[in-house]
């Protein structure tokens, strides 16, 4: 068979050859300016750059709508810095916790190379900061982690000059409280992240400042107003100051006090030891260091007298020139009421508020009866949690089922364990003329105290206890607390503490409350001693006449000045004015010392 012929010349060439030659003059043409076929190609390209142009500007439009992405730095450390807090003022305008300005040190773990070369450097320059822990940080995949928290300028200076990258410093607030511990327990606490962990800082949270920064309120000190409180910083170091002394003389485990202006319910002073300075709250932890008014509670022995007596003389089971029979000791059951310095005799009532009777008290409660006990008791506020500015509070061990017996042992001051504070409420309502008025950490008048507060008890009562309260300051077991230059009254409480299910007579709960002046009443001070001893010159007894009453007068005699109430050469002439006016007499005689009125 013959051969095809050969291809003409020119036409031996490779099909991959033409295809490149082809589009070679296809773009050669694009960009061909030739005019018949130059207005098609620019409507190409004008539509290439309209595709491109409007692909930058969605991208754009998405970036500038996108909410910010909270993992960022910028986000991360805005969300961790610590929000600002309203200044705490006493009373008189002293700044008791306030914001300074500070720096921190933060990292960006993403962006450091050498994280064990960092972590041995910043450890080196701040060795209180933990080394394992920092090094689980920069190990992480956050963007964002806190070095150290209000750092000194010098730390600041040379963290600076490691030049290390992905460390940073960052402006905040901390809170601090100029005065160390005087107050802590008033005044609680913020963490470092600016939040209110216990005491008054917690409660300005629940008051709406917690939400404001939630809601992304980004607030400075300057546009919160500042929070006014009851105290008067003077009085209270100087409350704390003595109690101190008290507790190291009289060797005692723990001690609390405090002072209730009785006419606005306002706690002027308040200190309960051992404390801790809420500079560093590390310390608030230890159980030890509990707010002994609010968060205890305990039986307050024969200062609840005063509660029962008040409640008799009410009912009109009793007046002022009522005998009961102390002549032998009360029996009930298997159990015996004993008087602890016993008369063998009968007692009017002012003799059972002096020797502090446990069995002309008992009789009287039983007078009353058990549900008029318990619904005098619940007026005035000693059977539920009292509720004040500060979020820790105790609610009373109050017994289960309530007979007859526990009204006896009650009327003294055993068998029912109270917040000391409540019980100082209670003393406050009988004798500022009978309203009862709830206690407040906050400054206030005593119209507005006094709007909204319950009558308990009648004014005549009210000065009745007043009474009781000044005859006990100068013959009964509250003269340690008799200053000269004040009118005062006062009642002693001594309670024997449960241990293992009885009571130890060698441990022993001590309270005094005294009135401050007896006449026209505008404070109460409790101060209370948590197993004190017998030291010399106390002849063996750890009684509260012996301790706690001593510290009151201590305290008596340094605050009452601060408080506006110097010593007066004479007493009044006419203190107790209604029941003068009911016919009673009050003899300054050798028989005052016996409670005798005729």
């Amino acid at each position: 068979m013959n051969a095809p012929f050969p291809p003409p010349e020119g036409r031996l060439i490779d099909a991959p050859v033409r295809k490149r030659g082809r589009i070679m003059r296809t773009i050669k043409n694009l960009f061909a300016t030739r005019l018949d076929k130059s207005s098609g190609r620019i409507r190409i390209v004008a539509l290439m750059f309209a595709l491109l142009f409007a692909v930058l500007v969605a991208k754009l439009l998405y970036f500038g709508m996108k909410p910010e992405v909270p993992n960022t730095v910028r986000s991360a450390a805005s969300d961790a810095v610590a929000a600002a807090r309203p200044d705490i003022l006493d009373r008189n305008g002293e700044v008791l916790a306030t914001d300074i300005k500070v720096t921190s040190i933060f990292a960006e773990p993403r962006r450091i190379i050498d994280k064990d070369e960092a972590v041995e450097l910043i450890t080196a320059t701040l060795p209180d900061v933990d080394a394992k822990e920092l090094r689980v940080k920069l190990g992480s995949h956050k963007g964002f982690v806190w070095v150290k928290r209000a750092v000194t300028p010098k730390e600041q200076q040379e963290i600076f000059h490691l030049g290390l990258p992905g460390i940073g410093f960052l402006p905040e607030n901390k809170r601090v409280y100029p005065n160390g511990p005087i107050a802590a327990h008033v005044l609680g606490f913020a963490n470092l992240d600016g939040i209110g962990i216990s005491g008054l800082e917690k409660y300005i949270d629940g008051q709406g400042l917690s939400d404001l920064h939630g809601a992304g309120f980004k607030l400075a000190a300057e546009d919160l107003k500042p929070i006014v409180t009851s105290l008067d910083l003077r009085a209270t170091y100087a409350v704390r100051d003595e109690l101190a002394k008290g507790v190291e003389k009289f060797k005692a485990k723990a001690g609390a006090a405090a002072i209730l202006d009785v006419n606005t319910g306002e706690i002027i002073a308040m200190a309960s030891l051992p404390d801790f300075d809420p500079n560093n709250p590390a310390d608030a932890l230890d159980p030890n260091h509990i707010n002994r008014l609010s968060v205890g509670v305990y039986e307050m022995g024969s200062t609840f007298k005063a509660i029962s007596i008040a409640m008799a003389l009410e009912a009109n089971k009793v007046n002022l020139r009522s005998s009961l029979d102390a002549r032998e000791s009360l029996r009930y059951g298997r159990f015996t009421i004993h008087d602890f310095h016993a008369e063998h005799r009968m007692l009017t009532v002012p003799e059972v508020f002096i020797h502090s009777s446990n069995i002309g008290t008992a009789r009287m409660a039983m007078l009353v009866g058990v549900e008029g006990h318990q619904a005098f008791l619940r007026k005035m506020g000693q059977l539920t949690r009292l509720r004040t500015e500060l979020p820790e509070s105790a609610e009373p061990l109050v017994p289960k089922h309530w007979s007859e017996l526990n009204t006896i042992t009650i009327a003294f001051g055993q068998g029912l364990n109270v917040a000391p504070l409540q019980a100082l409420m209670a003393v406050g309502g009988l004798v500022n003329g009978g309203q009862l008025i709830t206690p407040t950490f906050l400054k206030r008048d005593e119209a507005e105290a006094r709007k909204n507060a319950p009558r308990v008890i009648r004014p005549e009562v009210s000065e009745s206890l007043r009474y009781l309260m000044r005859i006990n300051a100068e013959v009964g077991s509250a003269g340690n607390a008799n200053i000269p230059g004040y009118f005062i009254g006062g009642k002693t409480g001594t309670a024997d503490k449960i241990v293992h299910g009885h009571y130890d007579h060698d441990k022993v709960f001590t309270t005094f409350m005294a009135l401050l002046p007896a006449d026209k009443p505008k404070y109460l001070m409790l101060v209370l001693m948590d197993e004190p001893q017998a030291i010399p010159g106390t002849y063996g007894y750890h009684t509260a006449a012996w301790n706690s009453g001593v510290v009151t007068g201590k305290i008596i005699e340094r605050v009452a000045p601060l408080l506006g109430l110097p010593p007066k050469l004479e007493l009044p002439v006419l203190p107790f004015p209604l029941l003068a006016q009911m016919g009673y007499g009050f003899a300054n005689t050798p028989q005052h010392s016996k409670g005798q009125i005729h």
